[in-house]
């Protein structure tokens, strides 16, 4: 039987810049969600307060590996769970409740986030 030993050497520094790469793809992921949510022109608009002003993207948690898309006025709440209302569309024609549903699992943007993360990472790392 012969022995074999082997050395592992681990580049912090570059372990490091990925890291940070990651944490910078999160946070335009967010920002790309946000802006296709817009684009979209589903959300209630009729002053654009929601959509525009009240609606961000909140990076505070991002190292951990967290961001959201927060919708921050009182009414948001009643407008997202009650699909059911009868919504203004003079300025956004698809408004309606529930209008982040399509980038979960099962919609019909579930893989938006994955994708766009996957090359805005790309593009960070340099990779």
């Amino acid at each position: 039987m012969k022995n074999v030993s082997s050395t592992v050497t681990l580049n912090l520094g570059k372990i490091s810049q990925l890291n940070r790469a990651a944490v910078r793809a999160l946070e335009q992921t967010a920002e790309a969600v946000h802006s296709d949510l817009q684009q979209a022109q589903t959300m209630p608009f009729r002053s654009g307060n929601l959509q525009n002003e009240s609606t961000f993207v909140d990076t505070s948690d991002s190292s951990q590996g967290t961001v959201r898309v927060v919708s921050s006025t009182a009414y948001a709440r009643r407008l997202y769970y009650h699909p059911e209302y009868n919504f203004y569309t003079g300025e956004n024609p698809h408004a309606g409740g529930e209008w982040l549903e399509p980038y979960t699992e099962g919609g019909s943007k579930a893989d938006f986030a994955k994708n766009a993360f996957k090359t805005l990472y790309k593009k960070e790392a340099g990779v």
